[in-house]
């Protein structure tokens, strides 16, 4: 994957900030680049995209298993409620923060306006919070989110204040428009939800919708926060589990074999495998549902914002990574069609090995008896 053109995908996703529930700019941006792109895109009921590339006239009359690359559009942020009795305007967080991180001072910018504002102090238990204005006139704000840099690039890495799950869409996109590109004969779909972050509303709803044909294998796309076991800068992550799942066995073999094929064959790819336990993603979703479900991530530096010594600060990933993923996106969608004869390569290996240790065991047997005096 070209770096510069995964960027430019990046940075047009990223300058929009979103929030649970108010995805519409993000929303409308991703419309903005399948036109451009030529990439069909539709919108269900419940306001997720599922964006694919036309299908080609082979795929119609040889129709494969469809491809889910799953990925969200909001981050943690506020959402804008009622002023107080005071006439003081209140606002909720919504998303994965811990409490010690909401001190009073923190600059936040109101959307849609872009309107500086501060953080109060609590007005209630649910993490509802006051705040401070320099223009106490009443207010056409929706949300808010923290007064971060939208998007830059420094040392190879992208800074902002949604990489997650935004790196991921643009993973999404960038994977559909090179197959495009390409001419690939493929059936592909980009799966790209609302409100992940307040419990999986958009994939849920999505799930029993029937607007994804139930034999679809999902690859949930996202960026996890690094843990032990994984270095940023190492490659795409093949995430076998989260927090609370572990997904299903052939399609993560099946991300598995790709990956090390593509590692033979294209000089300067990368991969890791891990348990990423430190949240829980759409991956979990569309499993309980009854899709056969895998996942991939990168590396997340300042998970959900929150940095060293409880300061809220831009979120980052390193470029090469997210690359790797979209490589690894774009070789498993070349795949699918083989998604049996690939995920078999495993039983037929073992096959193989247990009829030679037959052989070895039995030629072997008659050294291992045991004389009793």
């Amino acid at each position: 994957m070209n770096p510069r053109a995964l960027c430019k995908l990046a940075s047009r996703l990223m300058r929009h900030p979103a929030a649970p529930y108010h995805e519409h700019a993000v929303s409308a941006e991703v419309q903005n680049i399948c036109r451009e792109n030529g990439l069909s895109c539709r919108q269900d009921p419940f306001g997720n995209l599922l964006v694919g590339a036309p299908v080609s006239e082979r795929a119609k009359t040889s129709p494969s298993r469809p491809l889910i690359l799953a990925a969200h559009m909001d981050h943690p942020a506020f959402e804008v409620l009622p002023s107080d009795s005071k006439g003081h305007l209140r606002v909720r967080f919504n998303g994965g923060v811990a409490d010690h991180f909401f001190r009073s001072g923190l600059a936040l910018r109101l959307m849609p306006s872009g309107e500086r504002a501060k953080l109060g102090p609590r007005a209630g238990k649910d993490r509802t919070f006051t705040l401070h204005r320099k223009k106490p006139a009443k207010s056409n704000a929706s949300f808010a989110v923290w007064d971060l840099e939208d998007f830059a690039v420094r040392q190879g890495r992208i800074h902002g204040r949604a990489c997650d799950d935004l790196v991921g869409v643009a993973s999404a996109l960038a994977a559909i428009i090179e197959l495009k590109k390409g001419r690939a004969r493929v059936n592909v779909i980009a799966a790209i939800s609302r409100a992940e972050e307040i419990g999986f509303h958009g994939a849920l709803a999505l799930s029993r919708s029937g607007w994804l044909p139930k034999n679809s294998l999902v690859i949930s796309l996202e960026t996890s926060r690094e843990l032990p076991g994984v270095k940023m800068g190492k490659g795409v992550i093949l995430r076998v589990g989260d927090r609370t799942s572990v997904f299903d066995s052939e399609a993560m073999r099946f991300l598995a074999e790709v990956a090390s094929g593509l590692k033979t064959k294209r000089r300067g790819f990368q991969f890791q495998r891990a348990l990423m336990s430190g949240g829980t993603c759409e991956a979990t979703a569309y499993q309980e549902y009854g899709f056969q479900t895998g996942a991939v991530c990168v590396a997340l530096g300042n998970y959900h914002n929150c940095a060293e010594r409880n300061r809220i600060a831009a979120e980052y990933v390193n470029i090469s990574d997210a690359c790797s993923m979209v490589d690894l996106l774009v070789e498993a969608a070349r795949n699918a069609p083989r998604f049996k004869q690939i995920v078999l390569k495993l039983p037929q290996r073992l096959e193989k090995m247990r009829k030679q240790a037959i052989t070895k065991l039995k030629a072997t047997r008659n050294s291992m008896a045991i004389s009793y005096l």
